[in-house]
């Protein structure tokens, strides 16, 4: 039996970084640069944030980061893989997200997709995050993608920098 591999969307899969900078600069001019935010969470990185993840149109058209749809697609051959990402807070994410996934990871089946509120009720034997809220409460291998705001510490989870390694690691 495969062990269970359960993914997150923004800042995993998505490049909500580069998404946000881009917003900010759009409105602003403003250019801010990652090595500007580390630190600090994304909403409170950029200052128009709350108001852009409400926008229609942030969540489905978010940069795919770099080796994703490969990784996951050689991943879903030792891994019973599911993605799991928080959709309920920002009105239009739900279904931003599937058509999102529906186009840059086709290959993953609707049933292998939660998109929920809280990710503590979900069970699996590996979870792929870049949040600690979403990590720390996970009972088994943690992993934590590297983005600005969790650069400071990894508290207590193993760090990962990119998918490559995140295959290399995990096959």
């Amino acid at each position: 039996m495969k062990k269970r591999l359960l993914v997150d969307m923004d800042g995993v899969l998505g490049d909500i970084y580069q998404q946000a900078i881009q917003y900010e600069y759009q409105e602003t001019g403003v250019l801010i640069k990652l090595e500007d935010v580390v630190g600090k969470d994304e909403i409170v990185a950029f200052p128009n944030a709350k108001r852009h993840v409400r926008t229609q149109g942030f969540f489905r058209t978010l940069p795919v980061m770099k080796d994703a749809p490969a990784a996951i697609e050689t991943l879903q051959s030792y891994y019973e893989l599911f993605i799991v990402s928080a959709a309920m807070e920002f009105p239009n994410s739900l279904w931003e997200k599937h058509d999102w996934l529906a186009e840059h990871f086709p290959f993953i089946s609707w049933k292998n997709i939660i998109l929920c509120g809280s990710k503590v009720p979900i069970q699996g034997d590996i979870l792929i995050d870049d949040h600690y809220k979403n990590l720390d409460p996970f009972p088994n291998r943690s992993l934590l993608f590297t983005q600005p705001h969790n650069m400071a510490n990894d508290n207590g989870h193993e760090r990962v920098h990119s998918w490559k390694e995140i295959v290399t690691l995990l096959t």
